[in-house]
């Protein structure tokens, strides 16, 4: 089904994958969260992805997850959209998590493919369809196989367009030609997941950013979405262009979700940059030339 033919409603435009703010102990820090998102929504963003990558999703448990919604919604109200993540490579933890998301208020869901035991295509067509048969919310399928280990590929997302609550793709795959072409074939949304590439997605197809960057440069991606919308495709490539060193400072690494926290630490707008282990902080070399760039683009 074309998303246009859909009934459920879309996510905004200008997303963030919002951190998962702690207190110094590790516990979630509710408070932040709240105050976290009522910021970004202040800056233009009109979707918060919770509880995905950047959130700290694999160490973050299932009643903190619904608590977090409960608490961001109440913080931003019922316009903003809520998407939460509700992906594992347990099929049936994902459903728990799917169930508990909607139950919370979300608004929609995030799926990321089945990871580390690499499923067949088959397999990952019977774990989404699994998943989105629990649940009357809107599903967007988290396409990374950089991290997943695998791809979903062409012939099976034309299948899993065919199932009505299946309504997007954050894509994160680097191949932008080969995802206008998927956009074109399935009718799904799209949404860019790589801030490298944000320019490139909105310039082929995609409907809108699922971005980490966009915790310190909202005001901006928003702004290239307008810009591109109407037709003026030389500024925001200008746009995307004087944004690539913000992009690099907290993506360069590949630990956005640390780097992210970081910099809202550095502004003050969350009063702790803690991370739960994996996840270590960035050596002080690196904390100091992320404080540098976002002196450079007057973000402090």
């Amino acid at each position: 089904m074309s998303n246009l033919e859909s009934t459920f409603r879309l996510a905004g435009s200008v997303g963030v994958a919002m951190v998962t703010p702690f207190q110094p102990d590790g516990a979630v820090d509710y408070d932040a969260a709240a105050n976290l998102a009522k910021h970004l929504v202040d800056q233009g963003v009109n979707h918060l992805v919770l509880s995905g990558t950047t959130g700290e999703a694999p160490t973050t448990h299932l009643d903190e997850k619904e608590q977090l919604i409960k608490v961001v919604r109440q913080a931003i109200g019922d316009d903003i959209f809520i998407t939460a993540g509700a992906g594992s490579n347990d099929t049936e933890h994902s459903v728990r998590m799917a169930r508990s998301a909607q139950e919370a208020g979300a608004n929609g869901l995030l799926l990321v493919s089945p990871y580390y035991s690499r499923p067949s295509q088959e397999g990952l067509y019977q774990h989404f369809v699994k998943v989105s048969s629990q649940v009357d919310l809107p599903i967007t399928l988290y396409d990374i196989p950089g991290r997943t280990g695998v791809a979903i590929s062409d012939e099976l997302l034309k299948r899993l367009a065919e199932i009505d609550n299946i309504v997007a793709v954050k894509d994160a795959t680097g191949k932008v030609e080969v995802g206008a072409r998927r956009i074109a074939q399935t009718g799904l949304a799209f949404y860019s997941g790589d801030d490298g590439l944000n320019y490139s997605w909105l310039t082929h197809g995609a409907i809108g950013i699922i971005s980490v960057v966009a915790h310190v440069a909202a005001p901006s991606y928003r702004k290239m979405v307008q810009l591109i919308e109407n037709g003026d495709y030389q500024g925001a490539l200008q746009l995307s262009l004087e944004l690539e060193p913000l992009v690099k400072a907290l993506m360069g690494g590949g630990q956005g979700a640390v780097m992210a926290k970081h910099a809202l630490a550095l502004q003050k707008i969350i009063p702790s940059d803690a991370l739960r282990l994996p996840l270590a902080p960035a050596s002080s070399e690196e904390i100091k030339q992320l404080q540098k760039t976002l002196a450079d683009f007057a973000l402090l």
